[in-house]
């Protein structure tokens, strides 16, 4: 267990930060899902650019890597223009 103040107050945030981040990165993987299962173009050009913005935020925020993002950007776009 930590001794100083500053490790208790570290562990909090870390812990805070944590579940923010589990949070965040669950709901993108949700919308992902969401708009690989739709099947008209019309509704997942719709969803697209909210995806692609959901997944910026978490590279920015260094929740996941900027290539493995690149990655599944790409694969949505492929998705949504061969609906």
């Amino acid at each position: 267990m930590a001794n100083h103040k500053s490790a208790l107050k570290r562990i909090r945030s870390n812990n805070k930060k944590r579940l923010l981040n589990r949070f965040q990165h669950k709901t993108t993987r949700n919308a992902i899902k969401k708009l690989r299962d739709l099947t008209t173009k019309k509704e997942a050009q719709k969803l697209f650019p909210t995806v692609i913005s959901l997944i910026d935020k978490l590279t920015k925020r260094n929740i996941i890597h900027s290539n493995k993002a690149s990655n599944i950007k790409s694969k949505l776009a492929k998705h949504v223009a061969s609906l």
